[in-house]
């Protein structure tokens, strides 16, 4: 039997506590992913996929339910250290073709800054596997240009948390694309 997921929705979340793993827990909680059996998986975006919205998802599912999911996770112990999380999506215009996920965590960048990368990133792979000609040094407005033009590509999408460190405090930052079977 195979599993594959019929629809993906992104989320993301930040937590505090003086515990790390209370911290990581307040930031699934944030997200409203923390009910569920979340198991890790790598960044392929099935072929007839569709990405919906977070509420539509989390509707469909079930507390206690096993949920697989692409997550990028950061965390600090440290003050006024920035982190960030991000997941970008790259979806082929073909439905009958797979996309891709990325993972992305980082410190010292902004939301738009990890958002920008992880969809430039995920988007690079998709573009490697159709073929599309890229700059792999341009900017990533000139390679989202070059992908527009080739029309292989129906969307390209991110969604990024970050925090900054509390003295006395772990902070965590998680973006999560979660499969609906």
């Amino acid at each position: 039997m195979a599993i594959i997921g019929k629809e993906l929705f992104l989320t993301r979340g930040v937590g505090r506590h003086k515990e790390k793993l209370a911290s990581f827990e307040e930031a699934l909680r944030n997200a409203g992913i923390a009910q569920f059996n979340l198991v890790h998986v790598s960044s392929i975006f099935p072929a007839h996929c569709r990405l919906i919205p977070r509420q539509r998802g989390l509707a469909k599912l079930s507390a206690g339910q096993i949920a697989f999911c692409v997550m990028a996770r950061a965390e600090t112990d440290e003050n006024h250290r920035l982190i960030g999380s991000s997941i970008g999506v790259a979806i082929p215009r073909d439905s009958d073709r797979y996309g891709y996920l990325s993972e992305h965590h980082c410190y010292g960048e902004t939301e738009q800054q990890a958002g920008d990368y992880a969809e430039d990133l995920a988007a690079s792979m998709l573009a490697t596997v159709l073929g599309v000609d890229f700059d792999p040094d341009a900017s990533w407005n000139q390679k989202k240009e070059q992908w527009e033009i080739s029309g292989q590509f129906y969307k390209t999408a991110n969604t990024s948390q970050s925090a900054i460190g509390m003295k006395g405090y772990w902070t965590t930052v998680i973006s999560a694309g979660v499969f609906v079977y």
